[in-house]
């Protein structure tokens, strides 16, 4: 049953996980090593242009705790998503998932108590999805009424 709503994709390998980053934090854009490496670099990291293209060619399939750091810093999420096993891979999702819904309109606000310079924590990022899917689930059709 299709309503819609994006699935989460299978993200096992380090590749799949860098290329579904590149395609949500740069969307319609494709980015080079080098691009990459400077905003590392901006942001306090260090990343070789051509490590990280290696790692889009599937050539590195376990870096360093210090590359996937510096690929936390690059694509703003925390570190430990590009880790193998990762659980918080279904939190960065359901967030990426949250912020499209967010600027299309979807969700025109949301209050938080307690919020800190964090943002908002993943349990409460999966609680608001799940509102979300279910407003969906009870929105009437397209075209506001029965078809004869």
């Amino acid at each position: 049953m299709d309503n819609g709503e994006e699935r989460a994709p299978e993200l096992r390998t380090l590749r799949q996980k860098v290329e579904y980053m590149v395609e949500k934090t740069f969307p319609g854009r494709r980015i080079s090593g080098r691009f990459f490496a400077d905003l590392v670099r901006e942001r306090g990291g260090s990343l070789s242009h051509s490590y990280f293209s290696n790692i889009l060619a599937g050539k590195v399939t376990q870096p360093s705790e210090e590359i996937l750091k510096a690929l936390g810093l690059g694509f703003g999420v925390d570190w430990r998503f590009f880790k193998e096993e990762s659980e918080v891979v279904d939190d960065v999702v359901a967030g990426l998932q949250f912020l499209a819904k967010r600027r299309t309109g979807e969700i025109s606000g949301l209050a938080g108590r307690g919020v800190n310079e964090d943002g908002l924590p993943p349990e409460l990022l999966q609680f608001a999805m799940s509102l979300l899917r279910d407003a969906e689930d009870r929105r009437p059709p397209a075209g506001g009424g029965q078809r004869d």
